[in-house]
């Protein structure tokens, strides 16, 4: 079997498990963060547990990009610095400015999590690099990518910012959950979320590639239900939880 048919195969596979990862997170959250309960084998540190999961994604597109066949063009180098910036921060970065003592994280979340992203890294990686035929100089003035580029980074300022302001609500050493506030966090629960899937449709739209929007559909079929266990929780916990504020979409949903 040729490495393109492989491909093809898997990329296929990977649409169809997006679906289904979506209907099971829909009724079940998965049990990291708040959403932590018995019942899911052993643990290990929080902070660990995000290395794990996330740094397959820095590592594997490096690798691809460093063996690519078509890496050294405008076009891949840029495409490599959007998902590093992203992916540099989250599993070597991000894991160090979470707080909360003593926060555990299932194993098999971390495992999972891990197969992912190592998977999604082939996927996309591979593709931009070296079964694409490359992407000419040309495509970093054209109105898709201009337009997806414009997406990603407004998502990725969005989840930035978001994620700061959750890391305010909590001082060193406290833990607990209270009200985020402000920014988007005025209409929705999870801005953070929002902003990571507007990132990565985003990708899909400037690498105009079936790889980025596998990705794309991925990061909305495991982020969404999850914001909207989120604001239930909030819901639950806090009597006073502004009543006109939605999950993801402000004023939809």
């Amino acid at each position: 079997m040729s490495e393109h048919i492989f491909f093809d195969r898997l990329l296929i596979g990977w649409f169809s498990l997006a679906g289904v990862i979506f209907a099971t997170l829909i009724f079940v959250a998965a049990p990291y963060g708040r959403h932590m309960r018995k019942g899911w084998g052993p643990t290990i540190d929080n902070r660990l547990g995000w290395v794990i999961m996330e740094a397959p994604a820095a590592l594997v597109f490096a690798g691809l990009f460093g063996v690519g066949e078509f890496r050294n063009t405008p076009a891949g180098w840029v495409f490599f610095i959007l998902w590093e910036a992203h992916y540099i921060h989250r599993a070597f970065i991000y894991p160090l400015m979470i707080r909360g003592a003593n926060k555990r994280m299932p194993i098999i979340v971390a495992t999972m999590a891990f197969l992912f992203n190592a998977v999604n890294a082939y996927l996309n990686g591979r593709y931009l690099f070296t079964l694409s035929g490359g992407y000419l100089a040309e495509w970093l003035t054209d109105p898709r990518f201009i337009a997806g580029l414009a997406l990603f980074l407004a998502g990725y300022i969005i989840n930035r910012q978001a994620d700061r302001s959750l890391r305010r609500l909590r001082q060193p050493g406290k833990c607990g959950y209270a009200i985020p506030e402000g920014d988007l966090y005025r209409w929705i629960s999870c801005p953070n979320y929002l902003g990571e899937i507007m990132e990565w449709f985003g990708w899909a739209i400037a690498t105009w590639s079936l790889a980025g929007l596998a990705f794309a559909v991925w990061t909305a079929a495991n982020l969404a239900p999850r914001a909207r266990a989120h604001h239930h929780w909030y819901r639950q916990r806090f009597a006073d939880y502004p009543p006109r504020r939605k999950a993801l979409l402000p004023g939809l949903w």
